[in-house]
């Protein structure tokens, strides 16, 4: 049943081991691409490890210039349990848009980094979107939300086709560390969970009928389900930087 309303707690996963994605140390298995730039460039070292952490950075940028980044990992998952650690610091690139200030994502059931166009912007995936307050005078601003680059989710037995759905979070301000862990379970259930709390559920991730490059994907693959995907970090200018990565598959 999904959540409505009220926060329904998140089932225990099966005993098993977590998988550290990130190491702590470096970026193996790990691949940027950033729009405009070929697979594997990572202009101006945008992501890199600083200090035990995995951090998104754009000293290196004079202005954003509308380079959105993602680090891809090495290997394509269905069933599983992601649990990442992050924390927006410093300030935004100049020329960043507006709605990115203290903005990221984990991207889920994501296309491979090489069907994507060097001037595609992100890749055809589901995005667990990480937001940072703004302060507390700005009032309210959830994490863990959903936006939905080139696919569609069902909700309540609805189809939902807007990019971008809240979550039933709190607010996160300042620079404090938020785990958000995530629930996939194929093209059955994806479940958004802060505390053990769920946050955010809903089923059949699926490629949007109506986007040009989700339709050629969807040739290529023989359906619009989503079943397993790659997973990745945005880089959408402003600086965010992770603690931990790490998976724990789940029982098909």
């Amino acid at each position: 049943m999904l959540c409505t309303g009220i926060f329904a707690r998140a089932a225990d996963p099966q005993d098993g081991e977590w998988i550290a994605l990130f190491d702590g140390e470096s970026l193996d298995g790990w691949t940027p691409k950033i729009r405009g730039y070929e697979l594997g460039e990572n202009f101006g070292e945008t992501f890199r490890v600083e200090d035990g952490l995995l951090t998104v950075s754009y000293d290196a940028y004079e202005a954003y210039d509308e380079r959105f980044g993602h680090l891809f990992y090495k290997d394509s998952f269905s069933h599983y349990r992601l649990r990442v650690e992050y924390r927006f610091v410093g300030e935004q690139c100049d020329g960043g848009p507006g709605w990115a200030v203290r903005n990221s994502g984990v991207m889920l059931h994501g296309e491979s980094p090489e069907t994507m166009g060097v001037d595609q912007s992100f890749p055809t995936s589901i995005e667990v979107q990480l937001l940072g307050g703004l302060g507390e005078e700005e009032g309210e601003r959830t994490t863990a939300n959903l936006c939905t680059p080139g696919t569609n989710v069902v909700m309540e037995g609805e189809l939902v086709t807007r990019h971008c759905t809240g979550a039933k979070s709190k607010t996160y301000h300042g620079e404090e560390w938020v785990t958000v862990e995530i629930e996939v379970r194929g093209s059955e259930v994806i479940r958004h969970v802060i505390d053990g709390d769920v946050v955010l559920e809903y089923t059949e991730p699926q490629l949007d009928e109506n986007d040009a490059h989700a339709r050629e994907l969807a040739e290529a693959r023989d359906g619009l389900l989503l079943e397993s995907g790659t997973i990745s970090l945005q880089s959408e200018s402003h600086p965010v930087q992770f603690r931990k990565v790490e998976l724990l598959r789940l029982d098909e």
